[in-house]
């Protein structure tokens, strides 16, 4: 009777292992972070903010893709590699929080939100 609960222990940590490591985390940084690890390397980084906010300016070589374009938007992720991070931001924060959770539902596993968005970026 021990041997069965030990083994019946024994798989159901394993079980909950594998479900914990396939957990997606929204990680939310900041512009050092954004600075130090995306900034000039080969990221995946989206800009959800509008094209007229987009032609103002964008932070590095960032893609545009609207999240308030709900369906454009679904089909534009298609695009990226979910096996690889995706950072968005948009204007302050609300947006991107957004496509972070679209991000999540769609699949993706490594989502980081400048929650600072592009006013941060752009203020000293």
């Amino acid at each position: 009777m021990n041997v069965h609960r030990i083994i019946l222990l024994f798989v159901l940590v394993v079980f909950i292992n594998c479900l914990s490591q396939n957990k997606t985390i929204i990680t939310k940084i900041d512009k050092k972070y954004l600075f130090e690890n995306v900034i000039g390397k080969d990221a995946q980084l989206i800009d959800v903010r509008t094209a007229e906010e987009y032609e103002i300016g964008k932070i590095d070589d960032a893609i545009n893709f609207d999240v308030n374009q709900s369906n454009s938007f679904l089909q534009q992720i298609k695009a990226l590699d979910k096996s690889k991070p995706v950072y968005v931001y948009c204007k302050v924060g609300g947006r991107s929080n957004r496509a972070a959770k679209i991000l999540n539902k769609e699949g993706f596993t490594q989502i980081f939100d400048y929650s600072g968005g592009y006013n941060d970026w752009v203020s000293n």
